[in-house]
Formats: C-alpha cells, sequence, structure tokens
C-alpha cells in the first residue's frame, strides 16, 4: 500500500506491507529513502494505550452521545455568547480533508473565523511574508533546486536532522556540482558540521545579516537590475534600510558569505524554525525575499527562496485555510470580492468577514472566558504552547472542553468530552510537501475500537447544530473535489493556488491518485513575474532589525534527531530512544565554568512562573549565553516536564507565531549530591521523586524502562528498599534482595518474583560511577536461581562487552564500534560505514562520525 510519512513537510513516500514500512522508491519527495523515525513508522502501530472509545465525564459512551454532548455545549455558548464564544485549534497532522471540514464549518456555518492550528507555531510568518510579498501564499521553489543549485543556504534550519532526507539531496548536490553548503544558526548543529561556512548568529541575528547580504550585493555589483524593473515594487526603500542593518557577523566570515552570494547565480536560501519562530519572523523572513528578488534568484532552476514546513500537511492546512487569519483556497479578509466568492460556493448566509483570534491569544481568550467552547484536535497544546502552564490553567477553566485524539495526552486530561481519533495509517485523504506536492495518506489498517477520522466527526458536529446538508460528503474522496472546485470557482487567474482539473475525479482515481504538484501545468512560479498583486509586481518590504535588550541567558528549543513533538508516538518505540534518553540544558564550556557545571551536572532554568531543573549537557558548539534544550519532554518522560513551561508568550506580531527560540532565562548551579539508575520491567517514577531529584524514564528493548535520577537533596533512607520507596512505586508481594551502605550512601536493589528479575536499582553518590545500563539489562535475560546476590554486583557473572550508546539508530551501530573503526584505520563517514554499517541508511548520524573522526584523529596525533 502506497502512503505518506507522518513525520515533517518533506513528506516521504512510503509503502506500507504487513508489519514493515519501507520507502517509495516512486515517490518523487524521498525516492525511497527515509529517516530514522520514518524507517522505525512499523513499531509505532502498537495500539495499547490508544483511545479507543468516546468518553463524556470520564465516562464511556457511545458515539452518538458523545457528539450530542459537545454540540450541546457549543450550540449553548453560541446561542448565550456568540460564535466567537466558540473556537476550534486543529493540527498539522490533519489531512487536507479534515482541514477542510473543520474550515467550513467554523468560517462558513458558525460564523466565526475562531480556528488555528498547530502549524501557527512552525510556519505563520513564512505565510504572512509570501502573502506581502508575492500577494498569495506560495512556495516558489521545488526540490529540484537543491538538486541544482550551486549554493545552498540554510537559515534556522538543522536540516540534517529534521529534514534529513532532503538534506542528503544537498549533499548530493556537494559530492555532484561542488554545491556549497553554508549554515546560518547559533548552534553548531548537525547541519553546521557539514558546512563550507557556519556563520555562529546571535539568537534573531539573521535579519540584520540577510539585510547586510542585500547591501553588499549592490555594492558588489551583483543586483538584477532589469528584474527589479520589470517585476517588483518598494526596492530603494529596502535597500536603504538594509543599509542601516549591523550584522555583528565576524567581518571575514561575512565578507566570505558576501563574495559567494554575489557571484553564484543558482542559490537556495532553505529557511524554517530558527527563522519563523522570532518576534522579527515576518520581517526576517522578508529580508530572505529581499535579497532574492533583487538578484533575480527566483523562480528559475536551482534559485530560490525555501521554507520547510515543519508537519507532514502544514502547506495543505494552508490551502485549505486552516488559519484564523485566512479563508479556503487561499482567499483572505481584505478583498470583498473573495467573500463573496466563497459565500457563494458553500451557500453559506454565515460567512465570517473578520480574522480571528491565532493560537496564543486563542488561549488567552480561553482563560479570561471569552471562549466558552473549545474543540482541540490531533495537537497537545498543554505541553506545545509557549508558557504551557498558563495554557493547563486555561483548560482547566474552560466550560466545554472536547478533546479528538489517537493518545492520552496532558491536553486530554482536560477534556469535558474525549474523542477518540483515527491517525496515520488508519485513515484515507491528501496532504501536501514543502514544495506543494499533494500526496495521498492511505489506510492499510482499521482503526482501533471506535476511533473514526476528523473530518467525520466535525460533519456529525455540523449536522447536529443544524447545517448537515451542506456537510453530507460519504467520504474523503467528495471533499478532496469540493476542495479542489473551490480553488478553481471564480479564480480567473486571480490565485495560483488551482487544482480545479481534480474537481471531478471519480472515487477509483483518487484513490489511486499518484504524487503531483500545484500548479498543475507544472510552470514553475514567478520566473517571469506574474506575481499575485494588483499590479504583478512583487513587494519588497523595508526592514529593520529589533534591537533587544540584552539577557545574561537566551533559551533556544528546537527538535532532536529521533523524536516528533511530544513524543505520543516515537516515545513508544525504544530503537529511538536510543540516542538521547533524557532531558538536558545544553550549555557552552564557559557559560557551564563560569556556573561551575559540569556534564550531568543539575542546573535550574528559570523565567516569569517556572523553574525546570535539568542535567546539564555541555557542547562546544552552543553559543555562548544562549541555551538549547529539545521541544519533546513531557510530564510522561520525566520531572523536566515541557520545556514550554520556561518560553515566553511573545509573538512576531504580524504572523501570531510565537518566539519559541529567544525567551530569557536565569541560570543557576543545583548541588549535585546522589546519582541512581534503575531498570525494571515495569517501573514507573512515583512523583515523590521529585522533591529531591530530577527523574527521568525510557523504553529500552526488550520491554524495559530506564529511569535515572539525580539528587539534589539528601536521600534519607537506611536501607535499599527505603531508598527504592523514595523514588519508584515498587511492586506488591515481590521479593526484595538489597545492599546497604548508608554512611556511604551507596544503595542496591534486586527486585524478584516468580518470573524473575522485575527491578534492579544502583544509588550511589555523585562522585562515584554507576552500573552501565546495558549491564544491568543483561540480568533480566540471565536465568537467575532464586536471589543470587550478584544480582547486586550490577554486572553478570561473566563479564560482556557493552555496545554503549547508539548513534547509529538505523543500522543499531554504537559509539565503541565506531570509535574502534576510528583506531583500525577509518578516516572518513564513507569508511567507517563500510566498517560498521553506521551512517548507510538516512545519513543523520554522519554529523556524530564526522566528530569522532574530528575528537578521535586530533587526540591519537
Amino acid at each position: 500500500m502506497n502512503t505518506t510519512c507522518p513525520y515533517c513537510g518533506v513528506g516521504c513516500g512510503l509503502i506500507a506491507g504487513e508489519g514493515t514500512i519501507a520507502g517509495d522508491p516512486a515517490h518523487p519527495a524521498n525516492r525511497g529513502r527515509l529517516c530514522v523515525k520514518g524507517a522505525k513508522l512499523a513499531a509505532t502501530l502498537d495500539d495499547r494505550e490508544r483511545l479507543r472509545t468516546p468518553m463524556v465525564g470520564g465516562r464511556e459512551t457511545s458515539w452518538s452521545a458523545a457528539l450530542d454532548a459537545a454540540a450541546d455545549g457549543f450550540a449553548r455558548a453560541i446561542a448565550a455568547h456568540g460564535p466567537d464564544s466558540v473556537a476550534f485549534y486543529v493540527s498539522g497532522q490533519f489531512l487536507t480533508e479534515d482541514y477542510y471540514v473543520a474550515n467550513k464549518l467554523m468560517k462558513g456555518f458558525i460564523g466565526s473565523a475562531n480556528i488555528d492550528t498547530n502549524s501557527r507555531l512552525c510556519m505563520a510568518s513564512a505565510v504572512a511574508a509570501h502573502r506581502r510579498c508575492f500577494g498569495e501564499d506560495l512556495v516558489p521553489g521545488i526540490y529540484e533546486d537543491f538538486d541544482e543549485a550551486e549554493l545552498i543556504i540554510f537559515a534556522g534550519s538543522n536540516a540534517a536532522w529534521c529534514h534529513p532526507v532532503l538534506f542528503q539531496r544537498a549533499l548530493a548536490a556537494r559530492a555532484t556540482r561542488g554545491t556549497r553548503i553554508v549554515v546560518i544558526d547559533p548552534r553548531r548543529s548537525a547541519t553546521a558540521e557539514f558546512a563550507d561556512l557556519h556563520l555562529a548568529v546571535r539568537p534573531g541575528g539573521d535579519l540584520a545579516l540577510f539585510c547586510a547580504l542585500l547591501a553588499a550585493c549592490a555594492d558588489r555589483g551583483a543586483l538584477d537590475r532589469d528584474y527589479i524593473a520589470r517585476h517588483t515594487a518598494g526596492f530603494s526603500a529596502a535597500l536603504a534600510a538594509a543599509r542601516q542593518a549591523e550584522h555583528g557577523i565576524d567581518p571575514a566570515a561575512f565578507e566570505t558569505l558576501a563574495g559567494w552570494v554575489a557571484a553564484t547565480p543558482r542559490m537556495v536560501t532553505a529557511f524554517s524554525q530558527g527563522v519563523n519562530q522570532s518576534e522579527t519572523a515576518t520581517d526576517a523572513i522578508g529580508a530572505i525575499l529581499n535579497l532574492h528578488l533583487a538578484t533575480g534568484r527566483i523562480g528559475r532552476p536551482g534559485a530560490g527562496p525555501f521554507s520547510l514546513t515543519g508537519q507532514p500537511n502544514a502547506m495543505g492546512g494552508r490551502e485549505a485555510g486552516g488559519l484564523a487569519n485566512q479563508l479556503a483556497a487561499h482567499l483572505g479578509f481584505d478583498d470583498p470580492d473573495d467573500h463573496a466568492t466563497l459565500s457563494e460556493f458553500w451557500g453559506a448566509p454565515n460567512l465570517v468577514r473578520r480574522p480571528g483570534l491565532k493560537a496564543v491569544d486563542l488561549f488567552r481568550a480561553v482563560a479570561d472566558g471569552k471562549i466558552r467552547a473549545l474543540w482541540i484536535a490531533g495537537t497537545n497544546p498543554a505541553e506545545s504552547l509557549p508558557a504551557s502552564l498558563d495554557v493547563r490553567d486555561a483548560l482547566s477553566r474552560c466550560p466545554h472542553l472536547v478533546v479528538a485524539d489517537c493518545w492520552p495526552t496532558a491536553t486530554t486530561a482536560h477534556a469535558h468530552v474525549l474523542l477518540p481519533a483515527a491517525g496515520w495509517s488508519e485513515k484515507d485523504g491528501t496532504v501536501t510537501n514543502s514544495e506543494r506536492m499533494i500526496s495521498r495518506q492511505r489506510a492499510f489498517r482499521p482503526a482501533p475500537g471506535a476511533a473514526r477520522p476528523d473530518w467525520w466527526m466535525f460533519a456529525e458536529l455540523a449536522r447536529r447544530l443544524g447545517h448537515g446538508a451542506a456537510f453530507a460528503w460519504d467520504g474523503p474522496a467528495a471533499i478532496f473535489r469540493e476542495h479542489a472546485a473551490l480553488s478553481a470557482f471564480r479564480n480567473f487567474g486571480r490565485r495560483r493556488f488551482n487544482i480545479g482539473g481534480l474537481a471531478a475525479i471519480p472515487d477509483d482515481d483518487y484513490d489511486a491518485m499518484r504524487p503531483l504538484r500545484w500548479p498543475l501545468a507544472g510552470d514553475r512560479l514567478f520566473a517571469e513575474g506574474n506575481f499575485l498583486t494588483p499590479d504583478g509586481r512583487a513587494r519588497f518590504v523595508a526592514v529593520s532589525p529589533l534591537r533587544r535588550a540584552r539577557t545574561d541567558f537566551t533559551l533556544n528549543t528546537g527538535r532532536l534527531r529521533d523524536q516528533w513533538h511530544t513524543m505520543t508516538r516515537t516515545g513508544r518505540v525504544a530503537e529511538l530512544m536510543a540516542h538521547q534518553d533524557a532531558a538536558t540544558l545544553e550549555l557552552a564550556p564557559t557559560d557551564a565554568a563560569r556556573l561551575g557545571v559540569l556534564p550531568g551536572d543539575l542546573v535550574a532554568a528559570g523565567s516569569e512562573g517556572a523553574r525546570i531543573v535539568f542535567p546539564a549537557a555541555i557542547s562546544p558548539g552552543q553559543c555562548e549565553g544562549s541555551v538549547f534544550a529539545a521541544i519533546h519532554w513531557t510530564a510522561a518522560q520525566g520531572s523536566a516536564g515541557s520545556v514550554n513551561r520556561l518560553t515566553v508568550p511573545a509573538t512576531d506580531p504580524i504572523s501570531g507565531q510565537p518566539a519559541f527560540k529567544h525567551s530569557p532565562v536565569r541560570l543557576a548551579a543545583v548541588p549535585t549530591l546522589w546519582r541512581a539508575i534503575a531498570i525494571g520491567r515495569a517501573a514507573s517514577c512515583a512523583m515523590t521523586a521529585g522533591k529531591q531529584a530530577v527523574w527521568s524514564q525510557a523504553l529500552r528493548p526488550g520491554g524495559l524502562a530506564l529511569s535515572r535520577f539525580t539528587g539534589f537533596a539528601p536521600l534519607a533512607a537506611r536501607s535499599a528498599v527505603d531508598a527504592a520507596r523514595w523514588l519508584l512505586e515498587l511492586p506488591e508481594g515481590a521479593e526484595f534482595l538489597d545492599y546497604a551502605d548508608p554512611a556511604r550512601g551507596v544503595f542496591r536493589l534486586a527486585v524478584l518474583d516468580r518470573a524473575g528479575v522485575q527491578l534492579l536499582l544502583h544509588v550511589a553518590p555523585a562522585e562515584l560511577a554507576l552500573p552501565d545500563p546495558e549491564a544491568l539489562e543483561a540480568l533480566f535475560a540471565a536465568p537467575q536461581a532464586g536471589a543470587d546476590p550478584t544480582l547486586l554486583l550490577g554486572q553478570p557473572a561473566r563479564a560482556t562487552a557493552t555496545r554503549g550508546r547508539q548513534v547509529c539508530v538505523c543500522n543499531a551501530v554504537a559509539e565503541p564500534a565506531i570509535r574502534a573503526a576510528i583506531r583500525a584505520g577509518c578516516r572518513s563517514v564513507e569508511a567507517i560505514g563500510a566498517a560498521t554499517g553506521a551512517g548507510t541508511g538516512c545519513g543523520s548520524c554522519h554529523s556524530e562520525l564526522k566528530g569522532f573522526l574530528r575528537h578521535d584523529l586530533v587526540a591519537a596525533e
């Protein structure tokens, strides 16, 4: 069965077989390649913890009763407080058909624009910048541009980890045509490891840098004056503003970059969350667009600005109008003709006339009591939005909260009506990737229990609210036909988004549809101008950097290589936890020294109203004064919980996108008194652990769970059982085998039952080493003759070599094997791959392999 990947915006094609997932060699987005997350998708098809049955008030009920309750709450809020008292908050995990139905219901028939999506958190600034410059939300580039470019600039994009399949195309271009790769990022990320030039800008410094590059191109005579004159407006003001920017980059590095930019017509600028998630994001993207317009590097092979979307259907959501400040089919609120077009097509007497609340403001309105009924679907705002403690408080106050999801989350815990949603692998529809490629996402297995697709839920809500005639589709193909027909309705070339050629597609052809990119004619966008502004000219925008107040530390958040969002899917796969199994705070060596912090020591990060204690990770690639934490961890995986407790709800004033990259925080070292490690078949950390320790928990192979503890308060225990009860929930009726040396603070415990070892725990002062997790895991596999005291040694009776930290998850290659290959004479990533298999899968571990080479070869000299 051909389908598409549910992770990033690259939109990789998949072939789903019996218990297997493989890359689709015929899909143009990935040509058969997959990242490690995509390669491990089969392991996520575990429904044991799925939501299966509708619930109202915490009790199981029928779909009919649950939807009646959901509709009643919305109807009462609308009757008492008007349509703007209700809202939907939806997801880039939606299929386009889901988006279309939800958007049509809220904007066309309820009569409010209070529908927004978690895509607001990742690409809303790109939407705003494209519309302001081009007149329509259009990404002009295609993936073939990465193959044909001679200079690729990754700005605020760790593509090697976040879009690895596309990044491999950039590396292939360098290998075949000598393409230079530039990375603009405060961190020396995995992507920067491959860069011919890495510019470590200060957080938010990209706007000034691209302004300075525009001025440098003007000074070097590298502008395309003919393109500017024929196809643009506002250039003089934009250039004058750009000349005022101070980029703050090392002069030699800037001169190198400016020289390359001026001399390389085939240039792609790929930007992502590092640019998008800023208070000045729309202007920063505007500066990128200014540079490409001024040099005529747009709509041509190997040239153009390229927005890398974060979610599998963020683009489809934009097409269907899933953002609060859009109408469907790229229609807008600011044009009366657009309003009339949509009202006529939908037959919607109550079509909204003004934009609704964007994500951050929407949840503020919930907290203030202005939103009385809220439907959340396919997303976890209690963890993913900034100032997440405030979001949870808002959810707890909402009079009527409906949540539809696949798994229990911190958000579903607040639901009055909880609906089990069908997810990837279980529902049918389409998605649109970052290059405007529409692909089918197909169901290849049944949904568990009573789970149903989101479009069906919204159609049933519409019927109960009295709008059933306009929502009477028999399946996703019918919804897609309506979506396609709307894109062409009264278009007359006014909108480039037009898939009207698919408006009559039969069900069988829809089922068999292969990937296709719009415009369906296949023409490149903007090579000859033809922008969607009233005069057909692109708009330069005069932009200026924001002068930021200096803070001691700036918190930057982002993604890890093997994880996705709040880990509802990836966190259940032991192999994906092998690369990094716990939350950390990444610091520059100079900052760590100033704080007196060593690797693994505790450091507290505080902002207004929140404080999180992390184990420290010290990285020479981290920019001084800036710290990094991954977005994925939640309270389910450890005491750090969501880092978004620390992020501030500042937003870009134009797009409403939160500034996740620029939260001021205070740091302080926390005394590290002791450490502990536990491995168990069913071990779970009790909340009491947080009172004296930082803890984390991750799945390990073989159905085991690994728990780590770092203590910041004395552990008041006289025995190993006492210590364990401070930290863990111990099984009832088990046999304990323990060792205790309270004077030294050393405790060891084995918990056994008839089936064998159930739990092993080791506690030691911070200065003493703990057993290797693999050594403890081996004890679970070995046959035990009752309460064998050797269990407390922390290693098998017969010594075995441990594999060590896994670096290449695709091929299960660990760090010791890689370092051994280097010692044996491997002097390149390719040689390591030939010797060990590392890096021969998705390639996203290449940066670490390069790091080992650099470190070990220098050490050997």
